[in-house]
């Protein structure tokens, strides 16, 4: 039997830093929004550039909240954001909070992102030694290869990779701390100026040789350029990095891309990415959320 995982407040997703319709033959958010329909609540997808800083993203968010309340009469939105649309929907909270009832950052680089370091440095002539650079580069590009879709809206990549980076994510922290740990690794604040925060993130699963899909090989590959946190990363985001607010659960085994989807071309699954959102939109209906 399906569970009741109605919320009170509809439910918006925010897509991350290259936002797309589909990676392959698979639809972004599809399962997630279909399962999360199935158990009663309200759903709506974001869209907003898929290449651009915290701040611009944040507002084309702003926006898209507006729509939502109009559209459906509801009083606020629970905001949850994959990867750089967590940072997105945190803004939106800071600068709207009485607009938003809850912000869940999924995978999200809430303290910044040591790939985005390493990409930001091997633009810098010298910076990096040059097969790490060429390495860097070259596995960013087939991730990019597996990536269609297009949009009408702004795009600026060096200022998105510039917002990733942990001097980027440093100073958006600065402006807009809410939900943020004051320990590292720790929990934050669940509750702040009204809104609740949430956060869940996993850790790339260890190659066994039989992994047939191309996004959790890419990242397994990339993993290996994390120094703060090696092997506790999705590829994409390091685990601690990613906390905010109350830490659901920081270490599943899960790539970046599989917190989104569930992994094709693995025989056995060791969890379900899709049920945890339905789980989370348990939790926040029972936070009458």
């Amino acid at each position: 039997m399906q569970r009741n995982a109605s919320t009170r407040y509809p439910i918006l997703l925010v897509h991350g830093l290259f936002g797309f319709e589909r990676i392959g033959s698979f639809e972004l958010f599809h399962e997630v929004k279909q399962a999360l329909k199935a158990s009663g609540s309200r759903v709506f997808v974001a869209h907003l550039s898929a290449t651009h800083d915290n701040e611009v993203r944040g507002e084309q968010l702003l926006s898209q909240i507006g729509c939502v309340l109009r559209g459906t009469g509801a009083g606020k939105v629970n905001l949850i954001g994959h990867s750089q649309g967590a940072l997105a929907a945190r803004y939106a909270a800071a600068l709207a909070p009485d607009d938003v009832a809850s912000v869940t950052s999924v995978s999200g680089p809430n303290h910044g992102s040591e790939l985005a370091d390493f990409l930001r440095k091997a633009l810098i002539p010298g910076r990096l030694p040059e097969n790490v650079a060429q390495n860097v580069a070259t596995l960013f590009s087939n991730f990019l290869s597996l990536l269609s879709g297009s949009t009408a809206l702004p795009q600026n990549a060096l200022a998105a990779l510039n917002a990733l980076t942990t001097e980027g994510v440093g100073d958006f922290n600065d402006k807009y701390p809410q939900g943020l740990p004051q320990v590292w690794g720790g929990h934050g604040a669940e509750l702040v100026n009204g809104v609740r925060y949430f956060s869940w993130s996993g850790v790339v699963p260890p190659a066994n040789g039989r992994d047939l899909d191309p996004v959790q090989n890419l990242c397994q590959a990339l993993s290996e350029y994390f120094i703060t946190e090696p092997a506790q990363n999705d590829g994409f985001v390091g685990r601690f990095s990613s906390h905010l607010g109350t830490v659901v659960r920081s270490d599943y085994p899960l790539d970046h891309l599989g917190s989104l989807r569930r992994t094709a071309g693995q025989r056995t699954a060791p969890l379900d990415p899709v049920e945890l959102y339905v789980e989370h939109a348990a939790r926040l209906r029972a936070k009458n959320l």
